[in-house]
């Protein structure tokens, strides 16, 4: 489950950077992208909570030096 809220929050990342990008050309309200920022913060927040409530490991990111 947790891996499905990941790609949901990659697609919705990807609404996002095209929305950004078409802000340049056409009339895109910001609230739009404001919400698709949101959501995708709300999506990663969610996976994360899944994880604990179903007990699973995570993979926690640990950049390199």
């Amino acid at each position: 489950m947790n891996s499905q809220f990941h790609i949901a929050r990659n697609i919705c990342r990807r609404a996002e950077r095209r929305a950004v990008s078409l802000s340049k050309s056409e009339s895109v309200e910001a609230i739009n992208i404001i919400y698709l920022n949101r959501l995708s913060d709300a999506l990663f927040v969610w996976s994360r909570w899944i994880s604990h409530i179903l007990n699973d490991d995570e993979n926690l990111w640990e950049p390199t030096r």
